[in-house]
């Protein structure tokens, strides 16, 4: 995905190359390339002005201008324009010790987080850890039954020395806005049950929405407020384009995420989730998920 939307960055200012002599026109032009490129990505409108005016300022500041290989000049400065906005990288699980570590998945309807919470505890699992799946997400009732299943599979099937387990109260299910609460009192009843289990993580699979509400937002306070988690971590689909800036500035604003974690990367993606959300909320992105399995899951 980054290769495609490398080698349009590269092409768009290609024609650089070889010129003796450029003007500050000339490597404005080039970035009106670049900054289609990014559109077509589906990289947020204002990520990408900000972007293309920073490698403007930096390519004078360099004196590209002067340069005998100015399209050469011009491609290191895009990329390491590009390592700044995505950087630092840091896609280590903080642990606790003692445990359990709290982990606080949260993210729209639809944008794999259940999955993932499964993916997150294979990966731990095969670190040794003994992981607990809280299932919180009360407002579909299969995601109950969806994240039972996923950790009986991750603990039979998924590599590792480590042990997964689900707490549920599938009684306490119900159908769309009617449960809207219900999920504070079951993540502290889990934590609870955790911690006599002497389980090294615990993940709250949360609830999520097909858009963000007032609801929501309280019932994901209130589990916060009462977990008191180590690391909220939103989980945002990367097909989602230019809508994961709102999506990702207002979880952030209001649960104060610590990281990213982008899902469908092995999609038809263009790759604009990834710097939008990245720039907008000024967390590192932890891992991204490639597939359907629980090792596609790659560290960022």
């Amino acid at each position: 995905m980054f290769d495609t939307l490398s080698g349009k960055l590269t092409s768009a200012i290609r024609n650089l190359s070889g010129r003796g002599r450029i003007s500050e026109t000339n490597v404005r032009e080039a970035m009106e390339e670049v900054r289609r490129a990014l559109l077509e990505a589906d990289v947020h409108v204002d990520v990408v002005s900000e972007f293309c005016e920073k490698v403007v300022q930096d390519a004078l500041g360099a004196q590209v201008t002067t340069s005998l290989k100015p399209g050469e000049e011009m491609i290191g400065i895009v990329n390491q324009r590009l390592i700044d906005f995505m950087g630092p990288v840091d896609s280590h699980v903080m642990l606790v010790d003692p445990g359990p570590t709290i982990i606080m998945m949260c993210g729209l309807q639809g944008s794999g987080k259940t999955t993932t919470c499964g993916k997150l505890a294979a990966y731990l699992k095969n670190r040794g850890k003994k992981v607990s799946l809280i299932a919180a997400d009360l407002q579909r009732p299969a995601a109950v039954e969806q994240l039972q299943v996923i950790a009986n599979d991750v603990n039979t099937n998924a590599k590792g020395v480590g042990e997964v387990t689900c707490y549920a109260e599938p009684e306490k299910c119900g159908e769309y806005g009617t449960a809207t609460g219900v999920a504070v009192g079951v993540c502290k009843r889990g934590v609870k049950q955790a911690r006599k289990d002497k389980v090294d993580v615990v993940i709250l699979d949360t609830a999520g929405r097909l858009h963000i509400d007032e609801d929501l937002m309280k019932e994901l306070r209130g589990v916060q407020n009462t977990t008191k988690p180590h690391q909220v971590y939103l989980v945002i689909d990367a097909m989602i384009g230019q809508d994961a800036v709102n999506a990702a500035g207002t979880f952030h604003e209001q649960l104060a995420t610590d990281g990213i974690i982008l899902t469908k990367f092995d999609s038809d993606t263009r790759g604009g989730a990834a710097l939008s959300v990245k720039r907008v909320t000024g967390v590192p992105i932890k891992f991204i998920g490639t597939g359907e399995k629980f090792d596609a899951f790659e560290e960022f």
